[in-house]
């Protein structure tokens, strides 16, 4: 009697965790010889999995480099993770987006910041993974002045670390965010949740009350999405829904809070911005559906909106 397949696509994941290219896809092979061949029901879907994660690593094998220090925004909102060597952050981004990386049990894997989109509640993030930070990074030890540069240019922080590492490197990194004037929105991700012992996340939490603390393994998709609520609850962004025949279309449009009306005519096109005199509201913000409202009315998250010419 084979294992529980949920156990086993736990077992699978741990087994890829960290690997790339060739490396990887040889890897899912094996795993795929060694998979029962039920051709009917979860086992047949294990196999499934396995033969798209095949595929998928195929097409993006190449590991992402970057020549200049620089990251330009993209998506709704940029969205920094930060911490010292070997925290799990490029296996956290891994899991979150498409984009294939370096990642090493050693410290120092990533040298450059690397940016990679992830979709979430509809909208495009981007997250950018800023190599380690170190004591002295402010002072530029570890070329630290040109990283916390990036890291002065994002909307957000996701501060990463260790569940099971001693609280100092955090707290240096914390420390040179701090020392370089750095203040943005920020909650604190506890990787390595699959390796954690009893009490561990209990006893980071109570080390940074002051922080919102979620624990997250990159092979656990619950975890994940816990992780991705947090993260756009961490954007403060809205999201808007157009609506045209009694139907709401397409993605939703990401706003900032305190949005109105007219920031979403002026979001479609500045024609509609010039010509929109208010619109029909269905959502969080209308007293009643499809309430008609002036231009200067405050949008709220969730709601769909019909804009009047």
């Amino acid at each position: 009697m084979p294992m529980s397949h949920r156990t086993q696509m736990q077992i699978i994941k741990r087994r890829i965790s960290g690997k790339e290219g060739s490396e990887r896809v040889r890897e899912l092979r094996t795993i795929l010889g060694e998979l029962p061949g039920y051709k009917n029901g979860p086992y047949a879907d294990l196999r499934k999995w396995v033969q798209a994660q095949i595929e998928d690593s195929r097409a993006r094998s190449r590991v992402v480099h970057r020549d200049s220090i620089a990251v330009r925004h993209e998506g709704a909102a940029q969205i920094a993770l930060v911490g010292a060597p070997n925290a799990g952050k490029s296996s956290l981004l891994h899991a979150l987006s498409d984009v294939q990386i370096k990642i090493g049990d050693y410290a120092f894997t990533t040298l450059r910041p690397v940016p990679a989109l992830t979709r979430i509640n509809g909208v495009l993030l981007q997250l950018v993974e800023i190599p380690g930070l170190i004591a002295g990074a402010s002072q530029d030890r570890g070329g630290g002045r040109a990283l916390l540069g990036v890291l002065r240019n994002a909307d957000a922080i996701v501060f990463c670390q260790d569940v099971r590492a001693p609280l100092e490197a955090l707290t240096d990194v914390r420390a040179e965010v701090a020392a370089a004037g750095i203040d943005r929105p920020a909650i604190l991700a506890a990787t390595k949740l699959d390796e954690a012992q009893p009490g561990d996340l209990a006893r980071l939490r109570a080390t940074v009350p002051e922080m919102t603390v979620i624990g997250v393994s990159a092979i656990d998709d619950q975890s994940l999405d816990a992780f991705k609520d947090a993260l756009w609850k961490l954007s403060g962004l809205l999201r808007v829904y157009l609506r045209r025949d009694g139907q709401a279309t397409g993605e939703p449009i990401a706003l900032p809070p305190g949005a109105t009306v007219a920031d979403v005519a002026a979001d479609i096109h500045h024609e509609v911005a010039a010509a929109c005199r208010g619109g029909r509201i269905w959502g969080p913000s209308a007293r009643f559906e499809g309430q008609l409202v002036g231009r200067d009315h405050v949008v709220r998250d969730g709601d769909a909106i019909e804009i009047v010419t």
